[in-house]
């Protein structure tokens, strides 16, 4: 088959989406199909189809896009900030996307709603259109609408991608998502009919990630000290405020620990002020953006993903890989990937003294932390097999395909 995967995000990036793209590229290559990647590039600045190095500049569109402002419902968009700039994306993804020739693929495999409508509206009837939601684009602009933005346009905001979600969950032939948790949100939620929704949780490819785990990083951990690890964005989304004021909790109880956060987001500014007022500046390291996460992991003690809203991060599959105890909070899809106190642990999201409580167990307790770690190790390379993954996915495809 020839197969497109398209993101209406930034590729490449540091997230779970792209190393999804990247990790399923490889392994449908192996078996002899063709596949190309289709994001946008650096600053939304231009779409591309990434493996073929071919680039569709995103202000050759300005003129065009006006015209629709002026003659369609969008105007009613324009005057709203956030819903303006989702509009002229949408519209430069649909535009750059039809320039490219997507009648030569088989299948257009999308990674989220807004790709999934726009590539809906443009690719060839007989293209089949499979879509896989790493998470729910509606619930969090929602929480951002609604905790972060609060401005009297935040109803409309919410409206408009809550339509996003249900067009981009039914347009393809199959939507596939991770777990039970985003599965029934769109079919309690938004009406997605359940014959439309796969489950299939993700692969992994884990003997390249145990390799990569022996790589020499430039950060070293202290000799005497464990190291309690997080990696991923830095927005509210992910309670990494929350991980930081359990840790001033923690540094009144004991000094054996450093942190590290892996990651750049744009509360990674506010999160260094917080770290400096509660006095831990010398106990929290931030590291930004790497590439030497699986050597990192292997140097750490604890993982920790104190999400608010997270559907199935790819950061607790590598954490689980790396034989390290793993803190999950009770958001999401995230309680589906840990059996509470065998593979790991689960607390209240939201609740750094409960956080607190937990990471103090574990570095209290050694045979216990260990004990968690060795167990989802050994769980997880079952599991997340990237082999049974793809096998999975390939029926979906097969299924899609109109019948010839």
């Amino acid at each position: 088959m020839k197969i497109l995967l398209a993101t209406f995000w930034i590729i490449p990036h540091m997230g779970g989406v792209w190393n999804y793209m990247e990790q399923l590229k490889k392994m449908l290559e192996s078996l002899d199909h063709e596949v190309d990647l289709m994001g946008y590039g650096e600053g939304n600045k231009y779409l591309h189809l990434l493996t073929k190095k071919q680039v569709i500049e995103c202000d050759r569109f300005v003129p065009i896009i006006n015209k629709i402002y002026d003659q369609s419902e969008s105007l009613y968009y324009k005057e709203e900030p956030v819903l303006n700039y989702y509009e002229n994306l949408r519209y430069c993804f649909e535009l750059g996307a039809a320039c490219f020739d997507l009648g030569k693929y088989d299948l257009i495999h999308t990674q989220d709603v807004l790709s999934t409508v726009c590539i809906n509206r443009i690719k060839p009837e007989e293209t089949a259109l499979v879509a896989t939601l790493h998470g729910s684009v509606a619930n969090e602009l929602k929480d951002f609408a609604t905790n972060v933005y609060k401005k009297p346009s935040s109803n409309l905001i919410i409206k408009y991608f809550d339509k996003m979600e249900y067009l981009g969950a039914t347009a393809g032939r199959y939507t596939i998502v991770a777990n039970e948790w985003m599965k029934n949100i769109l079919s309690n939620d938004f009406n997605v009919p359940l014959e439309q929704l796969k489950v299939l949780h993700y692969g992994y490819d884990t003997d390249t990630f145990v390799k990569r785990m022996s790589e020499v990083s430039p950060v070293q951990k202290p000799n005497d000290k464990k190291v309690i690890f997080y990696a991923g964005r830095l927005v509210e989304l992910k309670g990494v405020h929350h991980l930081i004021t359990a840790l001033s909790h923690l540094k009144r109880k004991r000094d054996d620990w450093v942190c590290w956060i892996a990651g750049e987001g744009i509360k990674e500014e506010e999160l260094q002020h917080q770290s400096k007022a509660l006095g831990l500046e010398e106990d929290i390291l931030f590291l930004g953006k790497r590439d030497d996460i699986p050597s990192l992991l292997s140097n750490s003690d604890i993982f920790v993903h104190p999400c608010l809203l997270d559907n199935q991060p790819l950061s607790v599959i590598e954490a689980q890989l790396a034989g390290k105890a793993v803190i999950v909070s009770d958001a999401g899809g995230l309680p589906e990937m840990v059996e509470q106190g065998k593979t790991g642990i689960i607390t209240r999201a939201g609740d750094p003294t409960a956080l607190f409580s937990h990471l103090n167990d574990l570095l209290t307790d050694d045979q216990y932390r260990e004990s968690l770690g060795s167990t989802a190790k050994k769980w997880a390379s079952t599991y997340w097999s990237i082999d049974s993954a793809v096998n999975n996915l390939l029926d979906v495809y097969q299924s899609a395909l109109p019948k010839k």
